[in-house]
């Protein structure tokens, strides 16, 4: 819930720690809340796209589809990283993945608060946008914080301009930031 006033949007959150979390939550209860988390910081797709894939998707290495929110077409490949934490899945089936013990897909406020059980950050407003986030930071930090990445994710996140990409990551606030810190 927000306050009146406040600011409320996503932080992203260290691509390391959140793969940590995803990894260690493998073979637990909340095995697929890891694989979600998983997933999020290595495909950088919204919520309900996500919500959307199927053990099939996974075992098939891509998934070409119409995004929710766009209805652009978009084609992802699942890298090393996703696949090997699928094997580790207990799926039954080729259905969804993204399922609660109850066998119904999670929605999302259901991810929503298990992310913030998950990563109790303090002055930091964690959902699944964070995750997103995560993935733009890793491709631009990956990319030597380069034009050519910050390019790669506004074409990714289908943003109308290179300054909307920069404000969506946080980067032009990081650098004001810096400003004052090196004084």
């Amino acid at each position: 819930m927000s306050i009146k006033n406040s600011i409320t949007t996503a932080n992203h959150i260290d691509y390391d720690k959140a793969l940590n979390k995803g990894l260690s939550l493998l073979g637990t209860k909340d095995e697929n809340i890891g694989f979600y988390i998983i997933v999020s910081i290595n495909v950088g797709l919204r919520i309900g796209d996500i919500l959307e894939l199927s053990a099939e998707d996974f075992k098939r290495g891509h998934k070409t589809f119409r995004e929710q929110k766009t209805n652009k077409a978009k084609t992802v490949v699942f890298n090393e990283t996703i696949l090997k934490a699928f094997s580790k899945l207990s799926i039954k089936s080729n259905g969804n993945v993204f399922t609660s013990q109850k066998g119904q897909v999670y929605s999302r406020q259901q991810i929503n608060r298990k992310l913030k059980q998950h990563f109790p950050l303090k002055n930091k407003n964690i959902s699944s946008h964070s995750l997103r986030k995560t993935f733009g930071r890793r491709v631009y930090e990956k990319n030597n914080e380069s034009e050519k990445a910050l390019l790669l994710l506004n074409e990714i996140y289908n943003h109308s301009s290179i300054a909307q990409t920069r404000a969506y990551l946080d980067i032009t606030q990081d650098e004001i930031e810096n400003v004052y810190l090196t004084l």
